[in-house]
């Protein structure tokens, strides 16, 4: 299979997952903190992606370790903690229409920073599909008042850290394979996350109840899943791909991110639909070129 065909069917896999993580944060805090939400999601998933594929981290020169580490922080800690603290303060679909502006920020960095070069047609798909996130936002906003939108900050800090992780691995990690730089990143990670679980009092001051058991089932499932597979699933799409592509994932996410909380009984409004149809035309424009 070519890799025109493959990086289609890693984005549209990647959109049903991390489009599902967000509800799957939201469970997960009914019985956890923020704090240990993240730690135990990155050393959960640690724990996944080094029992299988330890043996890959050989294949990193010693060079590039200074990337894996900048990228490890940028693209998996940092955000596992960011959207556990947002979704605190706002809806899990509003946090996923956010995170949508990781695309158009791939584009910004990767040109200021990266000498990334784009097309105008490229530049014009970004925009449309920003337009319908902030469709998506000033919809949400409408329909959810009383939320603190200041959690927002966030999610737009992952997002942020997001786009410098693209053009990292795109630019420096290309040639060694997805599940080495996974691997890199969770052996850096998985030592000063389970310090973080300790302190936080995870071990010591929180009661096994049924709700926190459900939490917890929930947050295996986000680890294994929404974390340690997608993350070797994006980094493959990297490197087959192009920052503003593997990026435009998030514009598929909330999509997803919105049909899922509807399930869970946030509102929805053909709006937020209309703007859906709308980030989906700007992927197609994006991409559509060679």
């Amino acid at each position: 299979m070519s890799n025109d065909y493959k990086k289609w069917i890693y984005l549209i896999t990647l959109a049903i997952i991390w489009g599902s993580s967000f509800i799957l944060i939201k469970k997960s805090l009914i019985g956890l903190t923020p704090i240990q939400l993240g730690a135990l999601r990155t050393f959960i998933a640690g724990i996944f992606v080094l029992l299988i594929g330890s043996s890959s981290l050989k294949k990193i020169k010693k060079f590039q370790w200074k990337y894996i580490i900048v990228s490890s922080l940028l693209g998996t800690l940092f955000p596992a903690f960011f959207f556990a603290f947002a979704i605190t303060g706002i809806d899990s679909s509003v946090a996923s229409i956010l995170n949508s502006l990781t695309s158009l920020n791939a584009l910004i960095v990767g040109t200021l920073f990266f000498g990334v070069v784009f097309k105008r047609v490229q530049l014009f798909g970004v925009l449309i599909g920003l337009a319908g996130t902030i469709i998506l936002i000033m919809e949400s906003s409408s329909l959810n008042p009383n939320q603190n939108y200041w959690y927002a900050v966030f999610v737009l800090t992952a997002s942020l850290g997001y786009a410098f992780n693209v053009n990292i691995i795109k630019k420096y990690l290309s040639d060694i394979p997805a599940m080495s730089i996974t691997a890199g990143h969770f052996i850096l990670l998985i030592f000063p996350v389970l310090l973080i679980l300790i302190f936080s009092g995870f071990f010591t001051s929180v009661e096994f109840t049924p709700q926190t058991n459900s939490s917890l089932i929930y947050l295996i499932i986000l680890s294994v899943v929404g974390t340690g597979l997608a993350k070797i699933m994006f980094n493959k799409l990297i490197q087959i791909s192009s920052p503003v592509f593997s990026t435009s994932v998030a514009y598929l996410i909330p999509v997803v991110a919105i049909i899922w909380g509807f399930v869970d009984g946030e509102k929805v409004s053909y709006l937020q639909l209309l703007a859906g149809i709308i980030i989906l035309a700007g992927i197609y424009i994006v991409n559509r070129v060679k």
